[in-house]
């Protein structure tokens, strides 16, 4: 069986390796090539954002190129959020502006705090741009193809990943609570009942994309907690970084179950055990001190080092949370990482003399985004 994915970066070369491990055949198709599948090859993708050039444009008639519409109306937040409002699934009030459109005038349609956000590209914190009440300014000229959204107070960050097949069947990982830093994801934490009490809302509000738009593969849904209630932030047409915890603690991770999804394959609940944590190794030499710790799964990418890039992560797995405290505590990570590690520890020991520095994080990430 072949499948052929458009994007050769980390998140191809995992769906590469669990295609091994199943006997399906995975190759990568950089976005500048002239490779073209043949005919009975199933093309997914790694990313929601390529070039357009005549290769990618050829790509994208393939015979069995996957899920057209849902790339088309969530790699667009303006189409995305259109969407959601169209499915009744809950979001942060929006507006996209016009060529007149004042900031004044946001405040007075979204609140006092807003973010505007590119329409297309950007993430990781990128092409955004937080617009206060206290500080009044020209709108910039990319304005008017971004969305200004409401900046809502949530109580934590979560994510869930879900697969569809073909005929409609789905199956879902436990939601995930994540940490970031200026808007880029540090750690994931997955404990299997934490969060048990979210877990069918969040189903619904995934599910009911994924069936809207007759979606086949793994689909990530990122998700803000405000009391009882979830809001969505994000959605991404792929595997994901806050599901890599899934190669350590699932039966069955994302990238083995978004093959099995696009090609037909069986797709049964993956067992979900222990208690997961995921750190993303940011902007890093390749360091051996990584493979001191037995406990430690490491994952190198490969790329060229730039500061900030996303380099690596290291997995972690144990059935007692707290066993894993002292594996984070002992990672040589850089000082900037200290709150990020020590917001996953408190969840992971909850004893009463941790101190919680969840508060260190900067105000930009306890907001939505």
């Amino acid at each position: 069986m072949m499948v052929a994915v458009l994007g050769n970066g980390q998140l191809g070369k995992m769906l590469q390796q669990a295609g091994q491990r199943i006997g399906v055949d995975v190759q990568m198709l950089d976005v500048l090539s002239d490779r073209y599948p043949g005919n009975d090859t199933i093309v997914t993708v790694e990313r929601e954002h390529w070039p357009v050039n005549p290769y990618t444009d050829a790509l994208q008639r393939h015979p069995n190129w996957l899920n057209h519409e849902a790339l088309s109306n969530l790699s667009n937040r303006i189409r995305q959020k259109t969407l959601l409002d169209e499915l009744g699934v809950a979001t942060a009030p929006w507006h996209v502006p016009g060529s007149r459109t004042t900031q004044p005038e946001l405040h007075d349609l979204l609140g006092s705090d807003i973010f505007l956000k590119r329409a297309e590209g950007g993430y990781d914190g990128r092409g955004q741009k937080r617009l206060s009440h206290l500080t009044i300014e020209p709108l910039p000229e990319w304005a008017t193809d971004a969305i200004a959204e409401r900046a809502i107070h949530f109580d934590r960050e979560v994510s869930i990943i879900g697969a569809r097949n073909r005929q409609g069947q789905m199956c879902f990982y436990g939601l995930t609570e994540n940490c970031h830093q200026n808007g880029v994801l540090m750690v994931s934490v997955h404990q299997t009942d934490r969060l048990a009490y979210l877990q069918e809302q969040a189903e619904t509000m995934l599910s009911t994309v994924m069936t809207a738009l007759q979606y086949v593969g793994v689909m990530a849904m990122e998700l803000f907690q405000v009391g009882d209630q979830l809001m969505v932030n994000e959605i991404a047409p792929r595997v994901h970084n806050s599901g890599h915890w899934t190669q350590i603690g699932a039966s069955i991770n994302q990238f083995e179950m978004h093959l099995r999804a696009v090609c037909d394959l069986p797709l049964p609940e993956p067992h979900q055990f222990g208690t997961s944590v995921m750190v993303n190794l940011l902007g890093m030499e390749w360091n051996p001190a990584w493979l001191v710790q037995g406990a430690a799964q490491f994952h190198w990418y490969g790329k060229l080092h730039k500061p900030g890039r996303k380099m690596g992560h290291v997995n972690f797995n144990h059935a007692d949370a707290k066993r894993i405290v002292p594996l984070l505590e002992q990672l040589p990570l850089p000082t900037s990482y200290q709150p990020a590690i020590q917001w996953a520890c408190d969840i992971l020991d909850d004893s009463a003399s941790r101190k919680n520095l969840f508060s260190l994080l900067p105000a930009i990430d306890r907001i939505f985004r």
